[in-house]
């Protein structure tokens, strides 16, 4: 070992009994206050705001000696998810008019049904939630969720609510979000109720 080091052997015997450095007890001691500090601001904080906690408490030491000695010893802050994008604004289908014009209130239960679709992020996947609301209780009168974002996530929710409050034709805006902009996506009015 000695040879492929190039030292002689009794320089790598006598580094190998020799006790750690002032700095690398300091090193030590500094770890043990960075583990403190980061699992105290729940694991977010970063080398900049570590040193500045640091430098606070009366430790005094640089932002680069902070982030080497996190990333020798698997410090890391948590990060915020990207945002995703989800909403397919520039595409070919038709849009139906605003009939509502932002005047979300209903005289009469049944006439006026909105919908919209969300997104809730799973340890599997995505998971897409589509409601459909009754403007004039604001409770939801049906909904369905998938595993895929397609046109028939808004049509089962339709569906359902039309089946479960046997309504007759009122009328259904849905949100700006591809799957509903599609003609065969979402009918006008619900369909009349049987019987």
């Amino acid at each position: 070992m000695a040879e492929a080091l190039h030292i002689s052997r009794s320089g790598y015997y006598a580094g190998r009994q020799r006790p750690p450095s002032r700095r690398e007890e300091e090193n030590r001691e500094l770890v043990k206050k960075m583990e403190v500090i980061h699992q105290l601001n729940r694991q977010v904080y970063g080398s900049p705001r570590i040193t500045a906690e640091l430098n606070a408490r009366g430790h005094s030491c640089s932002r680069n000696r902070v982030a080497r000695l996190m990333r020798d010893n698997g410090i890391a802050a948590k990060t915020k998810r990207k945002f995703k994008l989800t909403t397919a604004s520039r595409h070919k289908f038709p849009i139906a008019p605003n009939r509502l014009n932002q005047s979300f209130s209903a005289g009469d239960p049944n006439r006026t049904w909105v919908s919209d679709i969300t997104y809730i992020p799973t340890r599997e996947g995505w998971l897409y939630l589509a409601a459909v609301i009754d403007l004039h209780s604001r409770s939801v009168v049906g909904w369905s969720m998938s595993d895929r974002l397609q046109r028939d996530l808004v049509m089962d929710a339709l569906k359902q609510a039309a089946q479960a409050l046997c309504a007759a034709g009122p009328f259904f805006a849905a949100g700006p979000s591809t799957a509903a902009a599609r003609p065969s996506a979402v009918p006008r009015r619900a369909p009349p109720a049987a019987g």
